[in-house]
């Protein structure tokens, strides 16, 4: 994997990119707005140069954004679904200035009104915003979720069920969390419990629809249903998970990004990328088989 983390845009959008390089990330994801908001200003020339020149430098392997936290596309019908749909709108339109390849979305929450009804919700919202953006190459990323209330996506069918039914599917793509899939009762402990998450994944809608990770440990136990972050070898995962996790070959150049508690001086991230980093096989011993227990 390719590894980075999550980086705040105080300052600038172009001040992710220069964060991230700063402490040695290949891979870097932003809000492309303030993600507690519903909209966001458009970026002035001056960001957009800044940000570019960053961007040219060839220093980072991918950038890529992630939706604000606000936009719930299965909510039944309500001003708030609306602005959903709009904000989503504008978020693309923001990440096809910034030349992103795609932008990681929470697939929604039903707020009681059931799975299905979510479903089609999310269905017809991503089949609006897809219209409204059809000259953008963005993507989406559906997120995997812990499942905590009624949020979606803790079943890989219910991302697959979006896939299906979407009038664009191409314009879809996936980012796997490693704590929500534990959060939501995958094992990621054992090799075996890893590759049966992602042989769900490859089943129900394929491995070359993986853009890119979350390495998160969990804060709450397996199967705990809510999504709690912590550092590598923090939480309940365990650092040992994530050896056989990022030693996953099908999987060598897909983005590994980051989304543990940090301070300003970002140094949890410089720890945690070392942590990931010095469990990666070195070459000659990069076949190294993982032991199924």
């Amino acid at each position: 994997m390719k590894f980075g983390a999550h980086m705040p845009t105080g300052g600038g959008i172009w001040r992710a990119l220069e964060r991230g390089i700063g402490i040695g990330c290949e891979v870097v994801q932003l809000f492309v707005k303030n993600n507690r908001q519903w909209f966001g200003q458009p970026y002035s020339p001056d960001d957009l140069a800044r940000y570019a020149n960053q961007a040219a430098a060839g220093k980072l392997h991918t950038i890529f954004g992630h939706a604000g936290y606000l936009i719930n596309l299965g909510a039944p019908a309500s001003p708030n679904r609306d602005r959903s749909v709009q904000a989503l709108i504008q978020e693309i339109q923001l990440a096809t200035e910034l030349g992103l390849p795609f932008l990681v979305l929470h697939p929604g929450a039903h707020l009681g009104a059931g799975e299905a009804s979510g479903l089609q919700q999310i269905v017809a919202g991503l089949d609006d915003v897809f219209r409204a953006t059809r000259a953008s190459p963005v993507r989406i990323a559906l997120e995997n979720t812990a499942g905590q209330g009624t949020c979606l996506g803790h079943d890989i069918a219910h991302l697959a069920a979006i896939y299906q039914r979407v009038q664009h599917p191409g314009r879809l793509g996936l980012c796997l969390d490693t704590a929500h899939f534990f959060e939501a009762g995958h094992n990621l402990r054992t090799p075996r419990g890893w590759q049966a998450a992602i042989g769900q994944v490859e089943s129900q809608i394929g491995l070359r629809e993986i853009l890119a990770f979350h390495l998160n440990d969990s804060k709450t136990d397996l199967g705990s249903r809510v999504d709690r972050h912590a550092g590598i070898g923090q939480g309940k995962i365990g650092r040992p998970a994530f050896r056989h996790i990022v030693n996953d070959s099908r999987f060598a150049t897909v983005p590994g990004c980051l989304e543990t508690p940090k301070s300003e001086d970002l140094h949890e991230d410089v720890e945690n990328l070392a942590i990931l980093r010095a469990l990666v096989f070195r070459r000659g011993n990069s076949t190294k088989p993982l032991m199924e227990t």
